[in-house]
């Protein structure tokens, strides 16, 4: 869950977008995916312990969140709006809507990663880590642990009737009552080999998969339909709002959409090709949300299968104004969330004009981290390679980025004359 990839991106802040459907602003795969009710926003989490708030429209990154201590892999929506964020630090955030510099309510309990999370009935918020125990946390922070499963707990879904479902490491498919104190967790179905995803289906059955690449129908009795979905591991699956399409995502790079009762491929999407690690469908069902090992998050059509954009990034758009077209394409990692000019709107993070020259964390009015804010580094093209030569964490030691380098001569080259060119 630690790995840190290796991204590029204008390393003093944040990177970005590289094209409408393509949202590239974290620095690791993408392990969670929410639309948010205000707005239209999409939050996404990421192994580079980061979450961000999208504006879907302009895909541009409208706030990003580090506060956790380790990969974010869950996120949830609270009641009255914002959401919740579950990480490999054993903790739950609670975050208003928009987000914060830091969360509203901490809750704290499991002794391992928390790896799903799941908004259930009168303000409940389910969340079940590979410490072997699920938990209820009621609307005042309390909470009720449910043990059972012998090893992590993967997944989670609230069924129809008001039951939480649970499926694990063990090949266990339980259900637990919260109207009853004492319940001990019903086993629905054993299924013999580690899950990883599950999904509530709306006539109540439950849509689970894992290791071997098959998904499970199991219904509200118990009796289990498999789905011949591959060989890969299944970590991921997404139910259409109308409960018709079933979307499931594999370390293999596919993602499958699967016409639902009748359990019939529909659609594999064309593209991904990299593991993909979270499926997410739009409030409306014509969207589908993906993100992936590549640290992308994508947008596709769900009834086609169709990728949606493309909107020049303005990298590109720089590059037909005769700038260095190698360092604009280097620098589209970071276009959505750095803008190259003081008057171009809130960003997630600061502008780039007059960049060198300038002090480290020295732009009015942006909210830099305790790190940067100290000023005591001067942007010039060598201090900018360095920074990207021997990483941030080196060269600004204690900053909440993630690890970042740029790895070719060529590359890191072509920025810098981009920068140069593009920032004056």
């Amino acid at each position: 869950m630690r790995r840190l990839l290796r991204t590029l991106c204008l390393g003093l802040l944040l990177p970005a977008l590289a094209a409408a459907q393509d949202l590239a602003g974290h620095g690791g795969p993408v392990r969670a995916l929410l639309p948010l009710a205000e707005g239209g926003r999409l939050a996404s989490a990421g192994f580079d312990h980061a979450v961000i708030l999208w504006d879907p429209v302009s895909g541009r990154a409208l706030r990003v969140l580090r506060w956790h201590g380790g990969a974010v892999n869950a996120l949830a929506p609270r009641p009255g709006g914002g959401f919740a964020s579950g990480a490999e630090d054993g903790r739950i955030a609670l975050w208003p809507p928009g987000g914060a510099e830091a969360p509203e309510r901490v809750l704290e309990g499991h002794a391992a990663p928390v790896a799903a999370l799941a908004a259930g009935p009168d303000g409940m918020l389910a969340s079940a880590g590979w410490d072997a125990t699920v938990r209820l946390w009621r609307p005042d922070g309390t909470a009720r642990v449910l043990a059972g499963h012998a090893g992590p707990v993967n997944a989670l879904a609230w069924r129809a009737d008001g039951r939480l479902a649970s499926a694990g490491y063990d090949g266990t498919l339980r259900l637990w009552d919260p109207r009853r104190e004492e319940d001990a967790g019903e086993v629905l179905a054993a299924l013999g080999l580690p899950q990883n995803a599950l999904a509530a289906l709306p006539d109540g059955s439950l849509a689970s998969a894992g290791a071997d690449g098959t998904i499970r129908l199991v219904s509200p009795e118990g009796t289990v339909r498999d789905l011949a979905a591959g060989t890969r591991p299944v970590v991921a699956l997404a139910v259409a709002p109308d409960g018709r399409m079933l979307a499931a995502a594999t370390l293999g790079g596919t993602v499958t959409l699967w016409a639902l009762p009748e359990g019939r491929p529909h659609r594999a999407l064309e593209g991904p090709g990299f593991p993909v690690w979270s499926v997410a469908f739009a409030p409306d069902g014509r969207t589908l949300w993906t993100g992936g090992q590549d640290r992308l998050v994508r947008r596709w059509e769900a009834a086609t299968g169709a990728p949606l954009g493309p909107l020049a990034p303005a990298a590109e758009e720089a590059a037909r104004e005769g700038l260095d077209p190698h360092g604009a394409h280097v620098f589209r990692a970071c276009a959505a969330c750095h803008a190259l000019t003081p008057d171009a709107g809130p960003m997630a993070g600061p502008h780039l004009h007059r960049l060198f020259g300038r002090r480290m964390g020295s732009v009015p009015g942006y909210p830099y981290s305790e790190r940067l804010a100290r000023g005591d580094i001067v942007w010039t093209p060598e201090t900018v390679a360095d920074l990207f030569t021997r990483g941030p964490d080196v060269v600004t030691p204690g900053t909440k980025m993630p690890v970042q380098t740029v790895g070719e001569a060529e590359d890191l080259a072509a920025l810098l004359r981009f920068l140069e060119q593009a920032t004056r």
